[in-house]
C-alpha cells in the first residue's frame, strides 16, 4: 500500500496545480479525469476520429452518452457462452482438487478474520464452494480467463473511455453474491491516475433475483466523494470504515434522487461501470441460488504502469485486442496452467 501511495503522490505533482493539491484528497483533479469526464467532450467528435467505432456490434456514441450521464452500459451477449462455460470448468477443477493450486482466495466469513486471504491449497472445499468467497486473479492461472478479460467488446469500450490504451488489473470470480455493502472501486482499487479505473461484471449464468444480484445507483458516479478521515482512499490510516462510506452513498444517492437498480442480465451480458459507480451485492434470498459472475477492474497505459506485487520493475505482459495484462510476478510458474482456452 505504501509503494502505491507514493506512486499517487507523484501523479499528483504531475497534474495538480500547487492550490489544488488540497482538494486531491476529497475529489478526483479535474486535469487529471479521462476526457469523457470533462466538461468540454465531444463525443461525436471523438466516435468520428475512432477507428474501431465501426468495427463494434453496439452503437458507440450511444453507449458513450449514456456512460457520461449514467456511469454504467450493459453490452448484450458480448461474450461467447462456451468461453464462460470452459471458465467454470477450470473453477471447478480448482475446487475440486485445490491441493494443486497456488491460487488465493478471500474468504469472509468470521472464523477466517485474522486470516482472510488464503492459497486455495489450505482451504477445505466445502469452504471453497461456498459463499462468501472470491478467487482472486484467476486470469493468472487461465488462458480463457485473459481472453474473456479482454474480449475486444470490452477493451474496445474502454480504450474509447479512457482515451488510451487498456491495462486489465485484476479480477474475482464469484460463485454466489457477494452481498457488499453500497461502495465505489476507487476507494479500493488504486490505480496510479485514481479515476482512470473501470469494472466489468460478467455473468457467467443467468441472474435470478434470489441470487443477490448487483446493484446500482444511476448517475452515482457524480455525486461528492466520500471522506475516510484521511481522503478517498479507505487504508490503515483511515478512521471511518467501509460501513460508514456504504451509508454515506445510500443516503447521498436518496437525496440527489437517484433510483437504485439490479442487475438481472443474462449469461454472456456484461455490465461495465465508471470508477466511481455506487453498487452492492443484495442479499441472496435463496441460499442454494448461485449467482456465478467474473469482474474485472481495469485502467489505463498511462495511469497503470506496474503490477501491484511489483511497483518498481517492469512488468511482462499478455496482449490481446491491443490490451495487456501483466504477470503476476510473485507465481511466474502458476502462468495459464489452465492452457485449454488456446484452442478457443
Amino acid at each position: 500500500m505504501t509503494s502505491i501511495l507514493t506512486k499517487l503522490k507523484t501523479v499528483a505533482k504531475q497534474v495538480l496545480r500547487p492550490e489544488q493539491k488540497a482538494k486531491y484528497i476529497t475529489e478526483f483533479a479535474y486535469d487529471s479525469l479521462p476526457w469523457i469526464d470533462k466538461s468540454d467532450a465531444d463525443i461525436d467528435a471523438f466516435v468520428k476520429q475512432f477507428p474501431a467505432a465501426k468495427e463494434l456490434p453496439y452503437d458507440l456514441g450511444e453507449k458513450l452518452l449514456f456512460w457520461r450521464e449514467n456511469g454504467y452500459v450493459i453490452l448484450g451477449q458480448a461474450i461467447p457462452t462456451e468461453w464462460l462455460d470452459q471458465l467454470w470448468r477450470e473453477i471447478e477443477e480448482l475446487i475440486e482438487h485445490h491441493e494443486k493450486y497456488q491460487t488465493q482466495v478471500r474468504i469472509d466469513l468470521p472464523e477466517y478474520q485474522a486470516n482472510p486471504v488464503q492459497p486455495v491449497k489450505d482451504v477445505p472445499k466445502s469452504v471453497l464452494n461456498g459463499p462468501f468467497l472470491k478467487f482472486n486473479d484467476f486470469h493468472d492461472n487461465s488462458v480463457i480467463g485473459k481472453k474473456i478479460m479482454l474480449h475486444k467488446n470490452i477493451v474496445t469500450f474502454l480504450e474509447a473511455v479512457f482515451g488510451d490504451k487498456v491495462i486489465a488489473m485484476q479480477s474475482l470470480l464469484f460463485k454466489y453474491g457477494s452481498q457488499q455493502p453500497t461502495h465505489q472501486d476507487f476507494a479500493y482499487v488504486v490505480s496510479e491516475i485514481p479515476s482512470h479505473l473501470a469494472a466489468a461484471w460478467i455473468a457467467l449464468e443467468d441472474v435470478h433475483i434470489d441470487s443477490g444480484p448487483l446493484s446500482y445507483y444511476p448517475g452515482s458516479h457524480k455525486i461528492k466523494k466520500f471522506d475516510f478521515g484521511n481522503g478517498i482512499f479507505f487504508n490503515g490510516k483511515s478512521t471511518l470504515n467501509p460501513n460508514d462510506f456504504a451509508k454515506y452513498l445510500d443516503a447521498a444517492c436518496q437525496r440527489a434522487g437517484l433510483k437504485k437498480k439490479t442487475l438481472l442480465i443474462k449469461k454472456g451480458e456484461v455490465l461495465i461501470w465508471h470508477a466511481a459507480l455506487a453498487h452492492g451485492g443484495e442479499e441472496i434470498r435463496n441460499p442454494a441460488q448461485t449467482r456465478k459472475s467474473y469482474v474485472c477492474h481495469y485502467s489505463s497505459e498511462k495511469a497503470y504502469k506496474h503490477h501491484r506485487q511489483s511497483p518498481t520493475t517492469e512488468p511482462v505482459r499478455r496482449t490481446m485486442n491491443g490490451a495487456d495484462v501483466f504477470v503476476n510476478p510473485t507465481m511466474p510458474d502458476q502462468e495459464d496452467i489452465f492452457d485449454q482456452g488456446k484452442m478457443m
